[in-house]
């Protein structure tokens, strides 16, 4: 069964799409042998010169088994939305051509990276006569009237209609939560017998609960220290502000330290907010290659999940599922209808807090300091919770789906 994904980050790039993406076209290749190809956009490294692309439209690659089409588009800095726009679109047409140029497939399965790549996988579906899959990661134009250096109302409107006409398009529409699914029924218009949901994942295999003290505590110096820890993507979507002002109110405990691990277009606003209010105890780390994922997180104590208001179904965190298989409990910055506060309410794996209030964060980090019996239940409900969420499951739910599909 050949699968072919359309999806502008994949393999190498480190956003957390990309590597939901990749682990996915992995196990589909690896554990089901299906051939899988990916019309994905030229790594997102930092910018170079003026951004402009060169080179073929497109470029053929090959990565653990999985074909790669490397479609050409602007690489300009990503910390302006006029940027990030150049980015999307070039990408998007050229992710068109080479989309019509692909062997035939058994299905075409759109991403949402940009939101309007579902239209090229549209039409690489129509040209080879195959069902088309929607897989949302996030929902625009929703995500984006909330962010802060996203103002239009013409390019809002523009998206609306493109999502409402993908989701009558496509046989089928995959949701990464129950509360995502009822925001495409009940604001786009899926039909919701062809609605489905599959959740993110994480690999139990690969990240498990592992001792405090470890090479990469030690070479931090946070052995000794109870870590709270923000790991991932530094975006626009988590509101981590709040989480800079609680290590605020923290700061007269000397033994708790806030550890931001990751990069993203937030980081140098988040350090700067840091130093003006003076905080000794918030520290930043690069971004940590999936070798050492186990020991990063096994180096916290407690995880902080955030996610702004308002955006509660239009995106799903990710990082929740890497934080439950590595066994930790966590604070969860989040509205009620939020799968994380659902995964958190049914395992009891986490406290859920409002976005936004920094005291009711610092609140349940000190609760969870304070009470370290009850730290190490939660965390062990969170890797029971975690196999839940298996990787190896999930992919195997997409496979089902795609042969389900093909074989009509």
């Amino acid at each position: 069964m050949h699968v072919a994904f359309f999806n502008r980050s994949f393999y190498p790039d480190t956003a957390a799409t990309g590597q939901l993406l990749t682990e996915l076209c992995e196990g589909l290749a690896q554990t089901h042998g299906c051939r899988v190809s990916v019309v994905s956009g030229v790594p997102q490294l930092p910018a170079s010169g003026n951004g402009r692309p060169g080179g073929r439209v497109a470029r053929r690659e090959r990565y653990r088994g999985i074909d790669i089409v490397r479609a050409r588009g602007t690489r300009y800095s990503k910390q302006r939305f006029t940027g990030r726009f150049s980015n999307y679109v070039s990408y998007f047409l050229s992710a068109c051509w080479a989309g019509l140029r692909l062997d035939r497939p058994a299905v075409v399965v759109a991403q949402t990276d940009p939101p309007i790549i579902g239209l090229a996988g549209y039409l690489a579906a129509r040209r080879f006569g195959v069902p088309l899959v929607m897989v949302y990661n996030d929902i625009f134009p929703e995500v984006g009237r909330l962010l802060e250096d996203f103002q239009s109302e013409t390019v809002c409107r523009a998206l609306q209609a493109v999502n409402c006409f993908l989701v009558r398009k496509a046989d089928r529409t995959v949701a990464l939560g129950e509360t995502m699914r009822q925001r495409l029924i009940e604001g786009k218009g899926a039909d919701p017998a062809k609605t489905i949901v599959i959740h993110n994942s994480a690999d139990c295999a690969a990240i498990a609960p592992g001792p405090k003290v470890n090479a990469f505590s030690t070479a931090h110096r946070l052995a000794d220290k109870f870590v709270v820890m923000h790991s991932g993507n530094l975006g626009l979507s988590q509101g981590l502000e709040t989480l800079i002002e609680a290590a605020a109110e923290l700061r007269h405990v000397p033994e708790i330290e806030v550890v931001f691990v990751g990069e993203g277009i937030k980081k140098p606003a988040l350090q700067d907010q840091a130093r003006r209010l003076g905080l000794g105890n918030v520290r930043f780390l690069p971004f940590q290659p999936k070798a050492r994922l186990s020991e990063s997180f096994a180096t916290a104590d407690v995880f902080v999940v955030s996610l702004k208001a308002g955006m509660a179904g239009y995106i799903v965190p990710s990082k929740l599922y890497s934080v439950l298989a590595a066994g930790r409990p966590y604070v969860a910055a989040v509205e009620e209808e939020c799968e994380v506060a659902s995964i958190s309410r049914r395992h009891d794996c986490g406290f859920v807090v409002p976005p936004g209030k920094a005291g009711d964060l610092a609140d349940r980090i000190l609760k969870l300091h304070a009470d370290r019996p009850m730290a190490e239940r939660m965390g062990a409900n969170a890797r029971r919770a975690a196999f839940e969420f298996d990787r190896p499951r999930q992919v195997k739910a997409y496979h089902d789906l795609f042969r389900e599909l093909s074989a009509r």
